[in-house]
């Protein structure tokens, strides 16, 4: 049997590029989802205090998390404006300034004056603020998809690309975690006083780290591909609306149940916690530390799994057990235990892991190789329009109507469902076939030769 030798050294990068590409990916958007994450716990303990003082503690919760969802609202921008240039100038300068945005927004919140120092101009200055994070937030998530899965082998597209779904829960962790010793370490009265601050000047640092790794990687082999066919779209927004609608339908309503799972048992929790079962904020933060630690392996073990089995089948039973878990939570915590507290924050984000980490493959396989940042942020962003950025607030607004935990568990089910019709939408991808055919296509052009070229393409395999 005759050799295969390798295909062009552009286009096929060694394993040690495999590992930066992936731990970038993965640093990258911890670091990001750090800024994210530690408004978003900070918007459930001291903002509607600091910067939206009122009588009614409800009205202040409520208006904090109004902006929390401003994050989620200017997603959508990001994804129109980042993802359009990943597809055009590429991935590794986009995921760059994406970086620079995010962790410029959170140190700035960590230097504003409070309400009351400057009165109605501190809210407005941490709305403007949480707007630009979300628009940074935006355009990282694709990118960071293919910045690790566009380097390794796509028929393990759901491991590489588990980078990025390994950051929120890692940057929630080291966001929980800075709160959390924060609240062991001050008094009451220092945390809201100045404490708070420290967590987001922190991301000065964090942010230039993740800087440094990102600037030394090269751009991957998909997009250098693209490029050496001169392939890239010109108007990727435009084609992926009017060329691949269903592909973009089904990914969006997929993103829904994992989105609101994440708000109820990441954010919403740690109020709940506080104000319905009479625990301190420390007990509250531990819960969700713990769950979220326990994602960082199970979120890799979960995309791996997604590669040896059908990908759509795996997400959907996760699925259908996240509509279900609300009702089991809600009663065994209901004699404010702190012990089944964290049971059942553990058990739910173990089940967000098996539906979000798959969802970064699913959805980049969704997508032909040079409309996919396009269309995965796209996707992801107008996802969040629609799950976690109402979430926090309509389980708050529900609760305070009906003073009863049934009408949020409903609400969970009915984003499980949504999410089922959506993995109903999608397909199962052959992996390999688009992007073998690109990067042989490039290397032929590069002069590889026929033989170079029919070694680049090994055989598809369909799963």
């Amino acid at each position: 049997m005759q050799h295969t030798p390798k295909g062009p050294p552009a286009v096929s990068p060694d394993r040690s590029g495999i590992r930066r590409a992936f731990f970038a990916s993965l640093t990258g958007t911890a670091l990001e989802w750090y800024d994210f994450a530690v408004y978003s716990a900070a918007a459930a303990l001291v903002f509607g205090d600091l910067f939206f003082p009122s009588e009614d503690p409800l009205t202040g919760t409520l208006l904090a998390f109004s902006t929390y969802a401003v994050g989620y609202v200017s997603r959508p921008l990001g994804g129109f404006v980042f993802g359009r240039l990943g597809d055009v100038i590429g991935r590794k300068k986009v995921l760059i300034a994406t970086l620079v945005l995010i962790g410029a927004a959170t140190f700035l919140i960590g230097v504003l004056p409070t309400h009351a120092t400057a009165g109605a101009a501190a809210p407005i200055a941490l709305v403007v603020l949480r707007f630009a994070q979300g628009v940074g937030v935006g355009g990282e998530w694709g990118g960071a998809v293919l910045l690790s899965s566009e380097f390794g082998d796509p028929r393990r597209r759901g491991f590489y690309a588990s980078a990025a779904q390994v950051g929120p829960p890692a940057g929630n962790l080291l966001a929980n975690g800075v709160l959390a010793a924060l609240g062991v370490l001050l008094t009451e009265e220092q945390f809201l006083s100045w404490g708070w601050r420290v967590a987001f000047l922190l991301s000065g640092v964090l942010v230039a780290f993740g800087l440094w790794i990102r600037a030394k990687l090269e751009e991957t082999p998909v997009f250098k591909a693209m490029e050496a066919e001169e392939s890239r779209p010109e108007a990727p927004i435009r084609e992926v609306f009017t060329t691949q609608p269903r592909a973009l339908c089904a990914a969006i309503l997929s993103r829904v149940a994992p989105d609101v799972l994440y708000a109820m048992f990441t954010v919403f929790v740690l109020t709940y916690a506080t104000d319905e079962l009479g625990m301190s904020r420390g007990s509250a933060l531990t819960a969700v530390l713990l769950g979220s630690f326990l994602q960082i392996f199970l979120i890799p073990l979960a995309s791996a799994l997604s590669d040896r089995v059908n990908r759509r089948l795996l997400y959907g039973c996760s699925a259908v057990a996240a509509g279900a878990w609300p009702f089991v939570f809600f009663l065994v915590v209901d004699g404010s235990s702190w012990i089944l507290l964290v049971c059942g924050v553990v058990v739910a984000l173990a089940i967000h892991s098996f539906m979000y980490g798959p969802q970064a493959a699913f959805v980049a396989e969704q997508f032909s190789p040079r409309l996919r940042y396009t269309g995965s942020s796209l996707a992801y962003t107008l996802a969040g329009l629609i799950g976690g950025a109402v979430a926090p607030l309509l389980f708050t607004a529900l609760l305070s109507s009906y003073d009863s935990w049934v009408p949020l568990a409903l609400y969970l089910a009915a984003a499980a469902a949504v999410t089922l019709i959506g993995l109903c939408l999608g397909r199962d991808s052959a992996h390999a076939e688009k992007e073998d055919a690109l990067l042989a296509g490039a290397g032929a052009g590069a002069g590889a030769g026929a033989g170079a070229t029919e070694a680049a393409v090994p055989a598809t395999r369909v799963p």
